[in-house]
């Protein structure tokens, strides 16, 4: 395929040569890549969305891997460990083995996040660490996918100071590794493939699953809610959500197989079967259905506060296998910084749902998102932040000082709070979730829980380790034949962030379901 055609294809694929760093790639970009624009993404259209149940290896691929090894690093997201089960199931359907060592690899993804600077820099770190690597080794490859491959800035910085990187594509086109691997093969040239439309649904996938305890199950993807300082809707595109009865059947099949746990997965998960036209089916009707699963667990991240809906609280107040803990990012406690953050809620209606919860599940766990220091944030709008943690009683939270995404709004505002200043927040903050944290646990002295083992402690191989319902860590210990199952566990030990308790017993079947 020569250059033309490439670009009539559709696809960022134009075949750069690694030693034209000089040359004006904007061309490649014009018709069929779209940086990041709000004006442009709030004007996704109504096109179907196609769904393709057929996924298989090309065969004429197929023992393209046979003696070389992959290795795929992960960074952000649950939807990106998704996507690297995806990725390393495409591997192992080609014939390669995974390597934990770059030296034995003959082919190096990085999976990457866009979330915040920190994780690009992570990343780009990295590329930098295996170019000598490269240079020891030119037959192996090094690629970089997820959601940085979507920012045309990055994609312009790879091809000028990163010319160890073999291919890049982006999060709409994992399906087309096997393709994207064999130009890579055949060509001397940089492989660059990256879709700006809203991608497609592809089920079918194979998937290399971290362990048989706990299980990803995406069930949409994408997110229409535009919060100014989120790349994300750029990165993985507009709301599409996988259609029921294909969700239903992975999750039973995963029971089957022994799962005890499954999160579903979705960048605005709560936002699940707004854009069906033929069915009127959402989250609390999903979550209704796999109640009747036979699976320990059932949990689910990221949600957003608009989409919670009194359907959804009713579901999960039923209990059975939906846990009592709740991931509700909040990223703000001042009605006027959240309204320049595009979250489409207040302070007074994020409390009102915050009650909803808590009067229909009785002791739930709610854990959140913060981000502190966003552009102008005053004195006054910070402290908003802390007396609302105080208010809600949050368990736990994920503490960001903000970071300025290129491309989004958030990123053209004056900020004028000095870093010092925003540490300072930060610090205070931590603090305040480090008091709330402990006073969580304290309670759990003298309990029995029902902890799920996942394994020896990271501390201590003597030692196993696992999580209540509520997500809260326990160590303990006992025979290493309860790995994988339920079991009950008496605390004697209350830390800020981890339990320590006495093995009592496995949890019997009946009791699991009760």
């Amino acid at each position: 395929m020569n250059e033309e055609q490439r670009l009539n294809s559709g696809l960022l694929k134009p075949g750069l040569s690694k030693s034209a760093e000089e040359k004006d790639y904007s061309h490649y970009f014009e018709s069929v890549y779209t940086p990041p624009s709000l004006k442009d993404a709030r004007k996704r259209g109504q096109e179907e969305i196609k769904y393709h149940d057929d996924f298989k290896i090309d065969e004429r691929f197929i023992g393209m891997g046979k003696g070389r090894k992959f290795l795929i690093r992960t960074y952000g997201c649950q939807m990106n460990e998704h996507d690297t089960e995806v990725m390393a199931g495409i591997f192992m359907g080609l014939g390669y083995e995974p390597t934990d060592t770059v030296e034995d690899a003959n082919i190096i993804l990085l999976n990457t996040c866009a979330i915040r600077e920190n994780a690009e820099n992570k990343v780009f770190g990295e590329l930098g660490h295996l170019k000598p690597l490269k240079q020891r080794n030119p037959d192996v490859l090094i690629g970089v996918c997820g959601c940085m491959s979507q920012e045309e800035s990055v994609v312009n910085k790879i091809l000028k100071t990163y010319d160890q990187v073999d291919m890049i594509f982006g999060t709409h086109n994992i399906h087309r590794l096997p393709h994207i691997l064999h130009e890579a093969y055949m060509s001397k040239e940089m492989v660059i493939e990256v879709w700006s439309n809203e991608g497609d649904i592809i089920e079918n996938l194979p998937k290399v699953r971290h362990g048989n305890i706990k299980a990803w199950v995406n069930i949409m993807y994408g997110c229409d809610k535009f919060c100014t300082y989120c790349i994300v809707p750029y990165t993985r595109g507009k709301e599409r959500s996988r259609r029921p009865a294909d969700i239903i059947q992975e999750i039973r099949q995963l029971a089957a197989q022994g799962y005890q746990e499954i999160t579903l997965l979705g960048q605005n998960v709560n936002a699940y079967g707004k854009d069906f036209d033929d069915v009127v089916y959402g989250l609390g009707d999903l979550m209704d259905d796999l109640r009747k699963i036979d699976i320990a667990r059932v949990r689910f991240t990221t949600s957003h506060p608009r989409d919670f809906d009194d359907d959804l609280i009713e579901v999960l107040a039923k209990g059975g296998n939906l846990v009592e803990h709740i991931h509700l990012p909040v990223q703000s406690g001042s009605s006027a910084i959240l309204k320049i953050m595009g979250r489409i809620y207040t302070r007074e209606e994020f409390l009102l749902l915050v009650r909803k919860i808590k009067e229909a599940i009785p002791g739930v766990a709610l854990t959140t998102d913060i981000i502190v220091g966003f552009p102008n944030e005053t004195d006054e709008q910070f402290e908003e932040t802390m007396t609302l943690y105080e208010e809600v009683g949050f368990e736990t939270a994920f503490t960001y000082i903000y970071s300025p995404r290129d491309g989004t709004p958030a990123a053209k505002m004056k900020d004028n709070i000095p870093m010092e200043v925003k540490k300072a927040r930060l610090q205070r903050l931590n603090q305040l979730v480090n008091d709330y944290s402990a006073k969580a646990m304290k309670p759990y002295e003298g309990e029995i829980v029902e902890v799920l083992v996942e394994g020896a402690s990271k501390r201590n191989d003597e030692v196993l380790a696992g999580y209540t319902r509520k997500s809260k860590l326990v160590n303990f210990k006992a025979p290493q034949s309860v790995i994988g199952k339920l079991v009950n566990v008496k605390i004697t030990a209350a830390k800020t962030w981890s339990l320590d308790g006495e093995f009592l017993g496995v949890v019997e079947k009946e009791e699991v379901m009760s």
